[in-house]
């Protein structure tokens, strides 16, 4: 597995401190965060997972603790919007450039307007997809928020 991708060279680029943790992805997973949080040892509030959905039809990317669920309203709020919805795995993995399970808010190829809960910005380090299937970056939240020019809103139900 390389750990280069789109996601860590952005991190580089922006002098973001980070790390790289890899692990053994299982496409069979119910709930892919979760997975992810277990094979790496750590609390799913730690290991936030980054997803695409749209806000009054234009693209954003949110990201939360793994064991967590988006809440549309607090979504479509945080946005100054009206309505919020998921975004298709298809259209996901075309507009972000990543397949769905290595979905990366770094380095999108057309980077939508970014969303943190605000629960992970309590955390010392969290973990962040790094843009591959199985591959995850550790950082301090307010760098990624920084990086992102991420909202920080509570966004989960």
């Amino acid at each position: 597995m390389s750990k280069a991708t789109r996601a860590t060279r952005m991190l580089e680029q922006a002098g973001v401190a980070f790390s790289v943790r890899t692990y053994e992805y299982d496409s069979s997973a119910d709930r892919i965060g979760l997975q992810a949080a277990e094979a790496i040892g750590e609390e799913p509030a730690r290991v936030l997972k980054s997803l695409m959905a749209l806000v009054d039809g234009k693209p954003v990317c949110v990201i939360v603790p793994s064991d967590r669920e988006v809440s549309m309203k607090k979504l479509a709020a945080a946005f100054g919007g009206k309505s919020a919805q998921m975004m298709k795995p298809a259209d996901a993995e075309r507009l972000s450039g990543y397949k769905v399970g290595g979905i990366s808010p770094f380095g999108q190829m057309k980077p939508p307007r970014a969303a943190i809960e605000q629960e992970a910005m309590a955390q010392d380090l969290v973990y962040i997809n790094g843009g591959q299937r199985g591959l995850q970056v550790r950082l301090n939240p307010h760098d990624a928020a920084k990086v992102l020019n991420a909202i920080v809103a509570q966004l989960v139900a």
